[in-house]
């Protein structure tokens, strides 16, 4: 690891600290929303990282959903938070037990809006409730359907089956977007060096309904050609 990643690092874990524990003394909505965009942008600032939104005119202004998304990098959920910037739209990220006992992550992940995943349990049944109980208080629901990061040279891949199972009990609209190209290389490079300004480009699709017929990884691949 070079100065500059290390520089990288111990700034990063600053952020997410800092802001972990801002998160900790609100539990308003609204407020959690603008401190996560706000982490997001000092991250992304940080790598010298720009997002740019296409087909915007698909992206909702307020309302509830399941908000579907590739996964490749760390810096994924700020790409998101960065795309709804102009939005009311805020969801309960759901999050891997890991990430809750992480060093790097834990305080952050526990006060951001999360809702835990646990796959080591054998039942699922207070996972859904949880999901449930966040949907009643008007909160979306925001996951990554593939349930890892993908790290293959494929697009996308495979789909869990319980993002759609979230949207059928939950009867919640499903906002699909994408996140294009491989934003991991580009995460690697600005790690490398952050003085040259990157891009990474958010793909916003056409909405789904959750009774659309058809298997979620099928309807996402069609909103997007993949």
């Amino acid at each position: 690891m070079n100065f500059h990643k290390i520089k990288q690092f111990i700034h990063a874990l600053y952020l997410t600290n800092s802001f972990g524990f801002r998160l900790r003394q609100t539990k308003d909505s609204r407020e959690k929303k603008r401190l996560r965009l706000a982490y997001s942008k000092a991250q992304l600032n940080a790598l010298n990282i720009e997002v740019k939104v296409e087909n915007i005119e698909n992206l909702p202004a307020q309302g509830q959903y399941l908000l579907v998304s590739n996964h490749r990098t760390i810096i994924d959920p700020p790409i998101i938070e960065t795309a709804l910037e102009h939005t009311d739209i805020f969801g309960l990220w759901v999050s891997k037990k890991e990430l809750y006992n992480s060093f790097f992550f834990g305080l952050f992940v526990r006060n951001a809006g999360c809702i835990l995943l646990d796959r080591e349990k054998s039942q699922m049944s207070g996972f859904f409730s949880d999901i449930k109980k966040g949907v009643e208080k008007g909160n979306s629901i925001f996951i990554f359907p593939e349930g890892t990061r993908n790290k293959t040279n494929a697009p996308i891949s495979a789909f869990k089956e319980g993002s759609r199972i979230i949207a059928l009990k939950n009867r919640l609209p499903i906002l699909p977007v994408y996140i294009k190209g491989n934003a991991a290389n580009v995460l690697k490079d600005a790690l490398e060096d952050s003085s040259q300004k990157r891009e990474i480009v958010i793909v916003i699709g056409n909405m789904i309904d959750y009774k659309e017929k058809g298997d979620l990884e099928t309807l996402y691949r069609e909103r997007f050609s993949i």
